[in-house]
C-alpha cells in the first residue's frame, strides 16, 4: 500500500521552498518514490523580511510573528500546489514534514541559552491543507544539549547506508556532511558556508540569484591572501559537533576578509568557491582517505565546484544522490518527509554522534488537521 507524506524545506539560501510528494511504500526498509516535486518561489518581499530576521535588529517579535503566519501560508500554498498537480487528494497524504525557515541559529558555544528558530507556523499549514503537520525538529535535540544541527545524517543512513566508507554532502546555502562507515557509525557536521556567499556575491555584481554552473567562478583565480583571511576563521577549525548558518558566514563577515586587499569581483568569486570545496574537503580526508563522495542540493549542480572538489579529493568518486535513486535537488525536502513518518511511528530522528545531543530522541511537534 501507498505511505504517501510530503516534505518541505527552505533552506538557508532562501531562494524557494522545495515541496515533495513521497511515496515511501510499506516496508521497513525504505524505498523512496518521488511522485511530484516542485520548487514553489519565494517573493522578493517575502525573502527579504526572512533575511532581515537572520540577524538583530528593531521590532523582531512583531516581524517574527508576522513572517511566522505569512510562510505558514506559503507553505500551504506550495501544498496544495503540489498536490494538484500530482492529482493527489490531501486526505491520502498521511502528514507533511514541515521543515520551516530557519531565522536563528544559536547552538552550543554560542550563547548561554542555545536555541534554535524556524518560522513557517505548522498550525496555519494544517489548518490550510486539511492534513497533519510535523514541525519544529531541531529544538528536541537543542534540549538534549545538541547542536540541532545537521538533522539529515539519520536519513542518510537509511537512503545511503554502506559497506564502505561514504561520505554524503548536502551543498546548501550551508555545506554539511554525513559520514557513513561500514560498521553502521554516523558522522557528521556543518563544514561552514555552500552556496549562500556565492549567490550574494554574484547577485552583487552580476545581478544574477546564482553563478549558473559556476561560470563566472571558473573564468577568475583564487587569491591566495583572501582565501587564508577566510578560511583561518576560527569555526574550520573547531572539533564538531558542530554547526553554524548566516550568522557566522554573512557579507559583513566577507567584506572583513577583503579589507585592505584589492581582488577583482571574479577572482573574489572563484575564492569563495575555492572555500566551500576546501571546508568540504578538509572534512572528507578527516573522515577516511577514500571512498564514495554523494553531493546533492543546489551545489551538486554548480561545475566548478564539483570540479575544485575533485582536484582536492583525487582518491574520492563523486556523484550525485541521484546515481542512488533520489534526485539531488529534492533529497533534503525528501529527508524531512521521513522524519515525519519517523515521529509518527515513534522513533528517533536524530543521531547524538553528529548533534551531540545525550540521546536519540523522536523529534518533531504533530499538528492534526
Amino acid at each position: 500500500m501507498p505511505d504517501l507524506f510530503i516534505g518541505l524545506m527552505s533552506g538557508t539560501s532562501v531562494d524557494s521552498i522545495d515541496a515533495v510528494l513521497v511515496d515511501f511504500g510499506d516496508e521497513e526498509k525504505i524505498n523512496t518514490r518521488i511522485l511530484a516535486a516542485l520548487a514553489h518561489p519565494i517573493h522578493s518581499g517575502l525573502r527579504e523580511a526572512i533575511l532581515s530576521l537572520c540577524a538583530p535588529g528593531p521590532s523582531e517579535l512583531d516581524r517574527a510573528g508576522q513572517l511566522d503566519r505569512q510562510l505558514g501560508q506559503v507553505f500551504a500554498e506550495a501544498t496544495n500546489t503540489l498536490l494538484a498537480r500530482a492529482g493527489v487528494e490531501g486526505q491520502s497524504v498521511t502528514a507533511i514534514g514541515s521543515h520551516g525557515q530557519t531565522v536563528r541559529h544559536r547552538p552550543p558555544g554560542t550563547v548561554t541559552s542555545p536555541f534554535t528558530l524556524q518560522l513557517g507556523d505548522p498550525n496555519t499549514i494544517s489548518a490550510l491543507t486539511g492534513i497533519c503537520t510535523v514541525a519544529d525538529f531541531r529544538r528536541r535535540d537543542i534540549a538534549l544539549g545538541g547542536q540541532g544541527a545537521p538533522l539529515m545524517p539519520a536519513f542518510h543512513q537509511a537512503a545511503f547506508k554502506t559497506d564502505g566508507s561514504r561520505a554524503v554532502v548536502n551543498i546548501g546555502g550551508m555545506a554539511n556532511i554525513t559520514e557513513l562507515t561500514a560498521d553502521g557509525q554516523v558522522y557528521g557536521y556543518d563544514t561552514g558556508p555552500g552556496n549562500a556567499l556565492l549567490d550574494y556575491w554574484v547577485n552583487l555584481h552580476k545581478n544574477q540569484p546564482y553563478d549558473r554552473n559556476g561560470d563566472w567562478a571558473t573564468s577568475g583565480r583564487a587569491n591566495a591572501e583572501l582565501l587564508n583571511r577566510l578560511l583561518s576563521d576560527p569555526y574550520f577549525s573547531a572539533e564538531p559537533p558542530k554547526s553554524t548558518g548566516r550568522e557566522t558566514f554573512n557579507p559583513s563577515w566577507l567584506e572583513q576578509a577583503c579589507a585592505g586587499l584589492e581582488v577583482a569581483p571574479v577572482d573574489v568569486q572563484a575564492t569563495l568557491s575555492e572555500v566551500t570545496a576546501a571546508s568540504i574537503a578538509d572534512a572528507v580526508h578527516n573522515f577516511a582517505e577514500g571512498g564514495e563522495l554523494l553531493t546533492c542540493g543546489g551545489g551538486a549542480k554548480n561545475k566548478d565546484l564539483v570540479a575544485r572538489l575533485q582536484r582536492r579529493l583525487p582518491t574520492w568518486s563523486i556523484t550525485d544522490t541521484g546515481s542512488y535513486g533520489i534526485d539531488a535537488d529534492w533529497l533534503e525536502a525528501v529527508g524531512f518527509a521521513w522524519l515525519a513518518r519517523q515521529t509518527l511511528r515513534g522513533l528517533p530522528g536524530n543521531c547524538p554522534g553528529v548533534t551531540g545531543a545525550q540521546k536519540e530522541a523522536v523529534l518533531g511537534a504533530i499538528y492534526p488537521p
